[in-house]
C-alpha cells in the first residue's frame, strides 16, 4: 500500500519535478557555469574559461555600478514609501463605515493591469501637457520634467510604482487589521487608551509578522525593477533609470555577452539573499526578545 502511494505521490510530482529542472534549476546551474566563461552567444563555440575575470570587470564597469546605485535608491525610495502607505490605506479602508468594497476594488485595479500599460499612461500623466502639469500650472507652479529629466526621472518612476503596487500590500494588512480581537480595542477603551496607543500597543504587534512579510516581498520586487524604465524612460535620461536588472537583460539579450550578464545575475542574486537574511535575522532576533519578555513576567 505504502509503495502503491509512493508511486502515485510521484506521479502528480514527477511532471512538475521536470518542468523546474528544465525552466528553474537547470537554468539556475547554467547562469552559474557562464558566469566563469567568456560565453558569447552569437558564437558559442569559442567560448573560454576565465576563472574570476568577469567578476572583477563588472566591479570596474561604471555603468554596472551606476545601476547598482539607482536600484538601491530605487528601493529606498519606494519600499517606506509603499509600505507605509498600504497600512495607511488599510486602516482607513478598516475604519470605513461605507463603500469598503469599492475602496478594495479601486485600490486592487492597478495590480491586476500590466506594467506596460500603466507605464504607458503614466508616460501620458508626466507628459509636459499632461494632466500633472496642467494641475501644477493652476496651483501657479512651473511645468516639471518628470521622466525628462535626471534628477526627477528615477522619483518619478518610483511614484508610478508605489500607486501600482500598494493595493496588493494593503489587501494584506487589511486581511491581518481584520483578524485582530476586537476585545483588545474594547479592553483599551475601557482603559481610557488614545487612538496612537491602541495602534502601537495593539494593532502594530499584531500586524507585525505581517509587516516583515510585506517588507521583505516589496524589498525583492523593488530590486528587480524592469519594465517602468524601459517603457518609459528607455533607462535614461543619462543613465539615471539604467537598473541593475535592466543592465543585465541589456547584456544578455542585446549585446549577447552572456557570461557577464551570467555574472551579474549571480551578483545581483547573492547580494538579495543575504539582504534577505539579514532582514530575517533582525526581525527574528526582535521577536525572541519580545517572547523571552512575555516569558519572564508570566514566571
Amino acid at each position: 500500500m505504502k509503495k502503491k502511494n509512493s508511486i502515485l505521490g510521484m506521479a502528480f510530482f514527477g511532471p512538475a519535478l521536470v518542468l523546474l529542472t528544465i525552466f528553474l534549476f537547470l537554468p539556475m546551474a547554467l547562469t552559474f557555469v557562464f558566469s566563469f566563461t567568456d560565453y558569447f552567444a552569437l558564437n558559442p563555440e569559442l567560448t573560454h574559461f576565465v576563472g574570476l575575470e568577469n567578476y572583477f570587470n563588472i566591479f570596474k564597469d561604471e555603468l554596472f555600478v551606476q545601476s547598482f546605485l539607482n536600484t538601491v535608491k530605487f528601493v529606498v525610495i519606494i519600499v517606506p514609501c509603499q509600505c507605509i502607505g498600504a497600512l495607511v490605506l488599510a486602516l482607513a479602508i478598516n475604519k470605513a463605515a461605507h463603500c469598503k468594497k469599492y475602496f478594495k476594488v479601486a485600490f486592487f485595479v492597478p495590480v491586476v493591469m500590466s506594467l506596460a500599460v500603466v507605464s504607458t499612461l503614466w508616460m501620458q500623466i508626466y507628459s509636459p501637457e499632461g494632466i500633472l502639469n496642467t494641475l501644477l500650472a493652476n496651483f501657479g507652479i512651473d511645468a516639471q520634467p518628470f521622466i525628462h529629466s535626471a534628477s526627477q526621472a528615477l522619483p518619478s518612476i518610483a511614484v508610478m510604482s508605489v500607486w501600482q503596487g500598494v493595493g496588493y500590500q494593503m489587501i494584506i494588512f487589511l486581511g491581518g487589521l481584520q483578524n485582530i480581537n476586537p476585545a483588545l480595542y474594547e479592553a483599551a477603551e475601557m482603559d481610557h487608551a488614545s487612538a496612537w496607543q491602541q495602534f502601537k500597543d495593539i494593532t502594530l504587534p499584531e500586524l507585525k509578522p505581517l509587516c516583515v512579510f510585506v517588507f521583505i516581498t516589496v524589498t525583492i520586487g523593488a530590486f528587480r525593477m524592469l519594465v517602468q524604465p524601459m517603457v518609459m524612460t528607455g533607462g535614461g535620461p543619462d543613465h539615471s533609470t539604467y537598473t541593475i536588472v535592466y543592465d543585465i537583460y541589456e547584456t544578455g539579450t542585446v549585446n549577447w555577452e552572456m557570461g557577464l550578464a551570467s555574472t551579474m545575475a549571480i551578483v545581483f542574486t547573492v547580494f538579495v539573499v543575504i539582504l534577505t537574511i539579514i532582514q530575517n535575522v533582525l526581525t527574528k532576533d526582535k521577536e525572541e526578545k519580545k517572547h523571552g519578555i512575555k516569558k519572564a513576567k508570566a514566571n
